[in-house]
């Protein structure tokens, strides 16, 4: 049940933001295992003369940044999987963003199942629930 939020460089673009909503949809479920009914995403953009690395903008750069977080229930996926996750993410991004920096950061974000949840319902009152 992984919450994923999303910025991009440059000004809103419909098709680039199905395209990134698909995308990591995609590798959260294949790289993550997570299940896409409770994969929710939220795409934002921000101007390329408003992002800075390195002390200059990514227009001075002429380059495109992305900056991905995404929420998961700690213990949940492995050192390896949240590994392959960043590996994979970047270069999907790099593909959809030809110019992209370097420097895009991606964060997984290792939420305890008692602090994290939807619905109303913590996941581990969703684990307990289940029995597991």
């Amino acid at each position: 049940m992984p919450h994923i939020v999303v910025h991009l460089s440059g000004q809103p673009d419909a098709a680039l933001t199905r395209k990134t909503v698909d995308t990591v949809a995609e590798l959260t479920q294949s790289v993550l295992g997570k299940a896409l009914p409770v994969i929710a995403v939220t795409v934002q953009y921000i101007a390329a003369d408003s992002w800075f690395i390195g002390g200059k903008s990514l227009a001075e750069l002429g380059k495109s940044a992305f900056h991905l977080d995404i929420s998961v229930t700690d213990e949940t996926n492995t050192k390896a999987e949240k590994a392959r996750y960043l590996r994979e993410v970047h270069a999907a991004m790099a593909r959809l963003r030809p110019d992209l920096h370097e420097v895009s950061y991606i964060h997984v974000i290792d939420a305890r199942a008692a602090a994290y949840g939807y619905g109303g319902q913590t996941q581990e009152y969703r684990h307990q629930q289940a029995g597991v």
